[in-house]
Parts: structure tokens; C-alpha cells; sequence
């Protein structure tokens, strides 16, 4: 059972929780619709999209090479993937029906066939390999949003359901910004490896002293959004702002401070949990946000 840690189960366990805080931080909230999935469908499809990113994670970390030091051979690598993957592509398909239209699951697939395409082919390639991973990381809470509000859409909710559905885009839009982060932020403390394997990312082309200029720059696109939304949405809403620049914006500038002076694989490697934890602050935020709404004086 070594081979279970190359499922990267804390980055499964973030994304559990995250699709579950939306579910009940801001889907369940909202008094105005009853979701399309009650809250055992809704079980089915988080569980559908981290079967879909466990296998993701364990061809990752094992396509073409297998793993010596766990003892997975490459043939049994691609085995457990497809396992990993019909059953999260069946359980997608089982609530697609549910609610009345097939193909809704195909959105999983996409995820599913992005995850594959990136570790498979796509790995090696500069910045393509980091926007496709940062694809995948955004689509569930796409996802969540396709599933549960589409199958009500009606000329009487559609108000409410696009405003709604706009929110989750604009999550999704953001999660993928901290995701990009995130693939950068690996690659600058996965750059020794990645070098010694062969694979061209961008601390290997550029330098790593280029790449994290560049990273620092691209870091101003999360902290301007933050910033429009505190000052456009959340500007009389005393604690869903307070937890937005304490624990969004703060970590995402720590981050950018940290990694202009970071020169050792640790350090590299401490700036890719602050981004985690972002990932996972960004899914508590929707909740601060529907309950300081709803119970704001």
C-alpha cells in the first residue's frame, strides 16, 4: 500500500473539502432555488472529481516510468489510473443521468483527459503543461455549478441562476490564477529533478532567477482581483472582507515577498503550501461571504 502516497492525498483531501465548503457554504445557503442534486447525488460527484484527480496525481507521478522506490511497474501504473478513472468518469455519467442530461459528464471527462494529456504528452512542453494542470485544478468548480443550478434553468430563475453561476466562474477564474501559482512555485522547487529527468519547464529554460521574476510579476493579476472584489462587493461586509485580505490577500503577498528572496529547494517548497492553503482559503471564503450576507445587520 506504499503506492497510496503517490495519489498526493493531502491535494485530495483540500479538494474534498472544498467542493464539500461549496456545497454547503453556498449552494445550500441559497434560499432562493433548491440545487438539482440533493446531498447524497452531490457526495457522488465530489467523489467523482477526486477519483478523477487521484488518477490524475498517480499518472503524474508515474507515467512512462512506473516507480521503483514503491514498486509499481509502468503497466501497473496505467492500470490503477484506468481503475481510478472509470469510476470517477462512471460516477459523473450515473448523476448526469439522474438529472436528466448525459452529457453533463463530459465535462469530467475533459478534466480526466486533460489531467492524462498533461502527464502523458504534454509534461515536458513550457507553460502549456502549466495552464493545462491549472485547467483541470478550476473545471470542478465548474462543474459543481453545470450540475447543480443548469438542469433548474428556467426564463423565471434564470436571474438568480446566472448571477449564481457568474459567482462560480469568477471562483473558477481565480482558483485557476492561484493554480498557475502553484505549478510555477513546483517547478521552481522541483527544478533539480525535472533537470536530471529531462523535463523542460520554465525554471530550466529561463533560469530560475528570471522565473521567479516573472512569477512575482504575475502575482499582481491575484492581488489586483482580490482587491476589486473586497472593494466592488465586500466593502460593507465587515468579516467576509476581513477574512478576504487576511487570509487571501495576506498569504498571496507573503508569497510574492518569500519567493524574491528564495534561492533553496525548501524555500521553493514552503511557498508551494502557502499556495496551497490559499487553494483551500479561496473555497472557505465563499462560505464567510453567503453567511456575512445573509446574517449582516
Amino acid at each position: 500500500m506504499k503506492f497510496i502516497k503517490l495519489l498526493n492525498i493531502p491535494d485530495l483531501i483540500i479538494l474534498a473539502l472544498s467542493l464539500f465548503i461549496f456545497r454547503y457554504g453556498f449552494i445550500s445557503a441559497q434560499e432562493a432555488i433548491m440545487p438539482a442534486l440533493n446531498d447524497w447525488q452531490y457526495a457522488l460527484l465530489a467523489f467523482s472529481c477526486v477519483f478523477i484527480a487521484a488518477g490524475g496525481f498517480f499518472i503524474n507521478n508515474t507515467a512512462g516510468i512506473g516507480h521503483k522506490e514503491y514498486d509499481i511497474s509502468e503497466a501497473q501504473s496505467y492500470n490503477l489510473y484506468i481503475v481510478l478513472t472509470i469510476i470517477g468518469v462512471g460516477l459523473s455519467y450515473y448523476i448526469a443521468n439522474l438529472v436528466g442530461i448525459p452529457l453533463y459528464s463530459g465535462i469530467v471527462v475533459v478534466a480526466a483527459a486533460t489531467l492524462y494529456i498533461y502527464a502523458t504528452s504534454l509534461k515536458q512542453t513550457i507553460l502549456i503543461s502549466n495552464i493545462l494542470i491549472s485547467i483541470a485544478t478550476a473545471l470542478p468548480i465548474v462543474a459543481i455549478g453545470i450540475f447543480n443550478f443548469y438542469p433548474l434553468l428556467m426564463p423565471e430563475t434564470q436571474p438568480v441562476l446566472g448571477t449564481l453561476f457568474s459567482l462560480l466562474l469568477d471562483y473558477a477564474l481565480f482558483v485557476f490564477v492561484i493554480a498557475l501559482l502553484l505549478t510555477f512555485a513546483q517547478d521552481l522547487a522541483n527544478s533539480d529533478e525535472d533537470y536530471n529527468s529531462g523535463i523542460n519547464t520554465l525554471p530550466i529554460a529561463l533560469g530560475k532567477d528570471r522565473t521567479i521574476k516573472l512569477v512575482c510579476g504575475l502575482t499582481i493579476l491575484p492581488i489586483t482581483m482580490v482587491l476589486y472584489y473586497v472593494n466592488t462587493y465586500l466593502i460593507n461586509l465587515l468579516w467576509a472582507m476581513g477574512f478576504c485580505l487576511l487570509f487571501l490577500l495576506g498569504p498571496i503577498i507573503y508569497f510574492t515577498i518569500k519567493l524574491w528572496n528564495s534561492k533553496t529547494q525548501k524555500d521553493f517548497a514552503q511557498l508551494v503550501t502557502v499556495i496551497k492553503l490559499v487553494l483551500l482559503f479561496t473555497s472557505v471564503s465563499i462560505a464567510v461571504i453567503t453567511f456575512n450576507i445573509k446574517y449582516n445587520a
